[in-house]
């Protein structure tokens, strides 16, 4: 083993001191609640999502006369077949939701002030890749509430001015959905976008590892307890715990609600209600109650002002001479998500 070891430390000459300085970045204390440190979790899941896909991928194929068979062959003939499905499934949607967590959890901590306001704007590229990763992958089953789902999806691109009807093309590649509309939901999906996360993923450490965590007032620690502790082992073991609890909730999640086969994209067969997936509830309330024009140019504003809230939140901050002043703006604005996300779900579909 000695042999070993001195053979790998001649042609890799970095000793375990150096690499302990690399990686034993000193963590904060709030850290040691998992609510805290919500980054990993999407982060696992995200390795979920890449290993899971990439084993469909083996069977899948994205054309409109080969798709919904292919899924079928996957749920209802390959070895396992229907549980790495599921698990790709699930692994999206608890991803989806660790983001957004994630998100309101920098948001109500004010973890995107000075000098941190780039890494916000990168979490939330990271939420839109994310929501789009969940979209394309809906799509591409071909049923008839993805197919339908997606061109209302593109038409609602087009009501976007200026860029709209450009959006809508390079989403179907054509003016409607066509025989290369599926190939183009696969490459956004399997590859434009998981580079693009991944790529933004390692900006968003770098620019962690730089600032460091924001440091947070524990009122529970006491006086002498250190407000540190090492990122390996002891961090990184809470992280892998979390990975473990994760792992066994989509297992079971997988085994007692598996992801189903709806009925087969038809064309010339409108279905009487469109449902989307959950993360979308709130974007099919908001273009329920207003025109759609409308709808999408607030939503393009609510959007852009997300991007720009932590400069958004220094203006609010010298005009009102409250320091809280963005934490009960996120109240009102939690409520209001969570309100028409009921709303849409409640609704008979």
């Amino acid at each position: 083993m000695s042999r070993i070891g001195n053979w790998i430390q001649e042609r890799i000459p970095v000793s375990g001191a150096q690499l302990e300085e690399l990686t034993n970045e000193p963590v904060p204390n709030h850290l040691k609640r998992w609510w805290f440190c919500l980054g990993g979790t999407p982060a696992y899941l995200f390795v979920v999502q890449i290993v899971t896909g990439i084993l469909l991928a083996f069977y899948y194929q994205p054309a409109a006369e080969t798709a919904y068979e292919s899924v079928r062959y996957i749920t209802e003939e390959v070895t396992y077949g229907w549980f790495f499905r599921s698990i790709h499934k699930w692994a999206a949607t608890l991803m989806i939701a660790a983001v957004i967590l994630h998100q309101m959890r920098v948001y109500f901590t004010a973890a995107y002030r000075r000098p941190r306001e780039l890494n916000w704007v990168i979490g939330m590229c990271l939420l839109m890749c994310t929501l789009l990763v969940g979209f394309t992958g809906y799509s591409l089953v071909f049923e008839q509430l993805s197919y339908w789902g997606a061109t209302v999806a593109a038409n609602i691109c087009d009501a976007v001015p200026l860029l709209g009807g450009w959006t809508k093309r390079m989403l179907l590649a054509g003016e409607g959905y066509n025989e290369r509309t599926l190939s183009r939901f696969y490459i956004i999906h399997a590859a434009i976008l998981p580079t693009t996360i991944t790529l933004l993923v390692v900006v968003h450490i770098i620019f962690i590892r730089m600032h460091g965590v924001t440091e947070l007032q524990d009122d529970e620690a006491a006086e002498d307890e250190p407000k540190h502790f090492d990122f390996f082992p002891d961090h990184m073991l809470t992280e892998l715990a979390i990975g473990l609890v994760l792992m066994i909730l989509l297992s079971a999640l997988a085994t007692i609600l598996p992801a189903t086969l709806g009925p087969k994209a038809d064309p010339l067969t409108t279905p009487e209600v469109i449902k989307p997936e959950w993360w979308f509830y709130v974007s099919f309330r908001w273009l329920k109650l207003f025109s759609l024009t409308f709808a999408v140019i607030s939503t393009g504003f609510i959007v852009a002002a997300m991007f720009l809230w932590p400069w958004i939140d220094k203006l609010l901050r010298r005009l009102t001479g409250n320091e809280d002043i963005s934490v009960w703006i996120g109240i009102v604005a939690t409520f209001l998500l969570i309100g028409l996300t009921l709303w849409e779900a409640a609704v008979a579909h």
